[in-house]
Formats: structure tokens, C-alpha cells, sequence
């Protein structure tokens, strides 16, 4: 279902709402560890015409992006192995339940001290944290798929790459989806502890050094604009991905 006017006008009513909240709070409490929202968007304003500010967020984005595709695809697979073989189910399930309940801070120091301080640690260490959300997903999607069309498409013959594609997947797209939008919320915020933790850039590490030095006006900014383009991919990439894959449903 596409979105209305209405439903755009709603939408920008809420955000000023929430920005108005903030400012009539901020300028009651009138201290500098709660920056106005004027004062945190013009400094966000600034720090944007500098070009520091998109080329850190850049840099975060392409860790999520590589940590997103990576847990996504490892878990929809495995997520959908388990789901329809019961052995493979019953094999990795403590695994995934092991990795559900282990600390993502744990995996990260984890994967820091053993192979470095190197972006492919942080990427991995991200993806394993989200793939076992993903697979528990999928995997409950897989035990859901319609039996009965299963069973035509092999009494028909037809090929496994288009009973994947036209058969299985389309059933599943509700839980892939829903997986996307848990995962990328879970995502960036670890990526964020991530680069806090081991790496020379990005939004994370900027957070850290203005953390050093009180600086909250930059922490809110620099946290700001990544909200934003993470809302901006859930309205212009996922709703529309969305609606396109389950059109064919009532």
C-alpha cells in the first residue's frame, strides 16, 4: 500500500512534534548537556557544508551495507535449510540459540583480539550478531510455507531455481522482510559500538572522541544525521521493495 498525502502530512506532524518536544525541553533545562534542537540541527547544517560529517557517515554505511548483505544472505539460507530439513534444524539450533544469548560486546572483543583491528573483524563480528535473528526468522517462514504448492511444483517438475524464485521466496517475503527491518535497526547500532571500540573512523569513533570532551551537541548531531538516512532507507528502499514483492497478495 502506497503512501497517501495524508499519511506523508501525519508523518511530518509527528517529527515536528518530537523536534518541538525537544526544544521546549531543552530550553527548560537551559544546560549544555541538553543542546536546543535549533542549535543541534544548525550545528548538523554546519558540520555537513564542512564534508566531515558525509564522509564518516559514508564510512559507517558501507560497514552496515557489507555487514547487512552478509548476515541477510548467511541467514536466509541457513534460516531456510532449517526450516525445511529437521536434521539441519535440530543440528544448528544450539548454535543459534548459543549466539542469540552471547553479548554482541563479547563477539566483538572476541573477533578484535583474534585476527585485529581491521575492518573485516568488525564486519563479521556484526554479521554474527544479526545472523541468528535472521535464521530464526527464515526459519519460521520455511516451517509456514504452503505444503500444497510445494508439492505441484514438484509434481509439475519444475526446476529448483524457479520453484525458489516463484514458489518458496514469495511466500517467505513477509519474514525476509521483517528480518531486513529488525536487522538493519540491530545493525548500525553495533556497527556504531564497533567503530567505538576498534577502528580510526566513522560515526562511532567520532561519538567517541566528542564523548572525551563532553561535546553532546556533536554526539546528537552526528547521531542525527544517521537516523536520518536510515529512516530515509526504510521509506525510499524498503516500503517500496515491500510493496513491489507482495503485490501479488490480496
Amino acid at each position: 500500500m502506497s503512501l497517501t498525502g495524508r499519511d506523508i502530512l501525519v508523518r511530518l506532524l509527528s517529527i515536528l512534534a518530537l523536534l518541538a518536544v525537544w526544544e521546549v525541553s531543552a530550553r527548560i533545562a537551559a544546560s549544555p548537556l541538553l543542546p536546543s534542537a535549533t542549535a543541534v540541527l544548525a550545528l548538523l547544517g554546519q558540520e555537513i557544508a564542512g564534508g566531515r560529517l558525509p564522509h564518516e557517515v559514508g564510512v559507517t554505511l558501507l560497514r552496515v551495507a557489507a555487514s547487512f548483505v552478509l548476515a541477510m544472505v548467511s541467514g536466509t539460507a541457513l534460516g531456510l535449510a532449517m526450516g525445511r530439513w529437521r536434521m539441519v534444524d535440530q543440528f544448528f539450533d544450539s548454535w543459534l540459540t548459543a549466539l542469540l544469548n552471547l553479548p554482541a560486546l563479547v563477539l566483538i572483543v572476541l573477533l578484535y583480539v583474534w585476527f585485529g583491528l581491521n575492518d573485516a573483524s568488525a564486519i563479521a563480528a556484526v554479521a554474527l550478531n544479526k545472523l541468528p535473528a535472521t535464521a530464526v526468522t527464515v526459519r519460521e517462514g520455511a516451517r509456514a510455507l504452503d505444503r500444497n504448492l510445494l508439492e505441484m511444483a514438484e509434481a509439475f517438475q519444475v526446476p529448483h531455481g524457479r520453484r525458489l524464485a516463484h514458489v518458496v521466496l514469495p511466500q517467505l517475503y513477509p519474514y525476509l522482510f521483517a528480518a531486513a527491518r529488525s536487522g538493519l535497526a540491530l545493525i548500525w547500532k553495533i556497527v556504531l559500538v564497533v567503530e567505538l571500540l576498534g577502528r580510526s573512523n566513522g560515526v562511532g569513533f567520532e561519538i567517541q572522541l566528542y564523548f572525551q570532551q563532553f561535546d553532546v551537541a556533536h554526539i546528537l548531531a552526528y547521531s542525527l544525521a544517521f537516523m536520518i538516512v536510515v529512516q530515509l532507507i526504510e521509506w525510499l528502499v524498503l516500503n517500496p521493495l515491500e510493496r513491489r514483492a507482495v503485490r501479488w497478495r490480496p
